[in-house]
């Protein structure tokens, strides 16, 4: 038996027990006569003693050459610290070593590890092993276990069944690129790596499956952007003879009990908002409505005067700023030059001061009076103290920019707290957008998804208007889960088809198993996927969703620690029939 009790276990209860733990060398700290030694597990860290009056002298010889990270058993007895630690669950008690066998050996780590280590981010993903065993990483690990748990608890208990589906699967033209593997058995063909398994889940629903779901791996060759994986984990579910509405209320009620279970948060509300309000009020489709600044419209007011930047402007929209009308001159400019970044692409600001006593001071008294910039405090919901940013251009633009700057005045005020939970439903999204580059519409989402009833007329007239029978659930201003209804009707998937662009034999080449399917009686079905990874971060507490991977990718998509990416030796690629040229 290598332990009898872990390292964060033992307490003043357990004081004269003779106890043997095993784990890692956090630190020690050596007197020449007396030697303390903290000792680390997954569970906590326990300090062990050793001193010349009541330790053997070879054992505190042995005890005076450990050095960091060495993995250690020790035998002895739980005795009362003199000094006591009450920042330690062990901190009243050490344990009095008898024996100690040194496990295995360490060098000496490339970072400190502690709760704040020296070692920078890539650093410490290349030695990602080590970065597991600090506190911080080794608790969000844990944390993302547990909300794993609480999921399958959740979808077992509503009769859904977990169906895993396969990981070698077609490649197909739509949504981003695939991954793609060679055959070798199949000369010149070519696997593909998920992206969702989205056909195969309603392949089920075909098969009488009724509810599935999958906590699944999934793959896209996409150009990467911070905080973006290539292969990433969802909870993908799916729900036959259901509409939106049992859908939603599923999976509101599946959020409502993870928030409880995992964060003992109760949330009550889910508000919805169409995708067009969304854009309207808050530039785009993923709000935070954590806190106010929703956009207001102040064009019919701002074209009124002979300003020239807001006259020749498509849309002139502004937010209020609580209590920013305190904000110094250079506080404001440096919000300009943020605007004016490339990231953000803004020509410029425009602003104006709420004074306290109810008076306006702008950027452009020169052509607004009073009774304008009221109008622009009526329009924005601002009150006296705020500041009002106003930008101008292209709409969707315009509305982009506001949206960017709105949540970095967020973060720079702190109105985003980490302990607040705000979900949101998003519904009604269009079913297609164009795509300058190839001079044709895409499916927003996939080309699965059902056109809202009321609609489908449309796509033969007005397709870019047509709404999507679609739902995107956001949590403090990100998406953490999106579905829809599909399309279970052979003739209305053949007509998408047509509307996306794919011939008929096309369409048959690439999902002629599907439609093949829909001929032996297709149920209503929808579902919907939450991407577990930012679900797990949000409700950890944070954004970043590498803290809670075990060994994530960096942001070029590489694994540094194992060196991936990497090339293959010439025999295997000749056995693939593969010829790989590098100018």
């Amino acid at each position: 038996m290598y332990r009898s009790h872990d390292c964060g276990s033992l307490r003043a209860s357990d004081i004269t027990k003779e106890v043997t733990l095993a784990g890692w060398v956090q630190k020690s700290r050596d007197k020449g006569f007396m030697v303390w030694v903290d000792l680390r597990d997954r569970y906590g860290v326990t300090q062990l003693i050793f001193d010349e009056e009541r330790t053997d002298k070879q054992v505190l010889e042995q005890a005076q050459k450990l050095g960091r990270e060495f993995v250690i058993q020790v035998k002895g007895t739980v005795i009362e610290r003199e000094s006591k630690n009450d920042k330690m669950p062990t901190g009243d008690v050490e344990i009095l070593v008898k024996e100690l066998k040194v496990l295995s050996e360490s060098k000496t780590p490339p970072f400190t590890i502690e709760d704040k280590t020296d070692g920078g981010e890539e650093l410490r993903m290349k030695y990602r092993y080590l970065d597991i065993r600090r506190n911080p990483v080794r608790e969000n690990l844990i944390f993302r276990s547990k909300v794993a748990m609480e999921v399958r608890n959740f979808l077992a208990g509503k009769d859904f069944v977990e169906v895993e589906t396969p990981v070698l699967i077609k490649s197909t033209p739509e949504g981003a690129r695939d991954f793609v593997v060679p055959s070798r058995m199949n000369e010149g063909q070519f696997y593909a790596l998920p992206q969702s398994p989205q056909t195969f889940k309603q392949l089920l629903m075909v098969g009488g499956m009724d509810k599935y779901f999958q906590i699944v791996k999934c793959f896209r060759d996409e150009d990467l952007r911070a905080d973006r994986q290539p292969e990433f984990t969802q909870i993908d579910c799916e729900m036959s003879f259901v509409e939106q509405e049992d859908v939603l209320n599923t999976f509101e009620e599946m959020t409502r009990h993870l928030l409880k279970k995992v964060k003992n948060v109760d949330v009550t509300e889910f508000p919805r908002m169409t995708y067009q309000e969304a854009m309207e009020k808050y530039g785009n489709d993923k709000p935070d409505i954590r806190f106010g600044m929703e956009f207001g419209d102040i064009s019919a007011f701002a074209k009124a005067r002979d300003f020239k930047i807001f006259n020749e402007a498509e849309i002139v929209v502004g937010i209020a700023v609580p209590g920013g009308a305190g904000m110094t001159r250079k506080e404001i400019d440096g919000l300009i030059d943020w605007v004016k970044r490339p990231q953000v692409g803004a020509m410029g600001m425009v602003y104006a001061k709420y004074n306290e006593d109810g008076s306006f001071k702008s950027s452009v008294d020169k052509f607004y009076d009073q009774e304008d910039l009221a109008k622009w405090a009526e329009a924005t919901g601002a009150q006296p103290g705020d500041l009002i940013c106003v930008l101008s251009g292209p709409a969707d633009k315009t509305r982009g920019q506001l949206s960017a700057l709105r949540m970095e005045l967020a973060e720079r005020l702190d109105l985003r707290k980490a302990d607040e939970f705000a979900p949101l439903w998003v519904v009604d999204f269009p079913l297609l957008e164009w795509d300058e580059d190839t001079n044709r519409y895409h499916a927003m989402h996939h080309p699965f998804t059902s056109p809202k009833p009321e609609d489908i007329d449309k796509l033969a007239t007005d397709p870019g208007n047509v709404r999507a029978n679609a739902y995107d659930l956001v949590m403090n201003g990100n998406e953490i889960g999106g579905g829809s209804v599909r399309i279970f009707d052979k003739k209305l998937q053949a007509l998408m088809f047509d509307h996306l662009g794919f011939t008929p034999e096309d369409a048959r080449a690439q999902f002629g198993f599907l439609m093949d399917a829909f001929e032996y009686g297709a149920p209503p079905h929808a579902g919907l996927a939450f991407g577990f990874d930012r679900l797990v971060a949000i409700l950890g507490g944070q954004e970043t969703i590498r803290d809670f991977i075990a060994f994530p990718k960096n942001n070029n998509g590489r694994d540094v620690m194992i060196d991936a990416p990497s090339k293959i030796d010439q025999e295997q690629l000749k056995e693939l029939n593969l010829k790989v040229t590098v100018e």
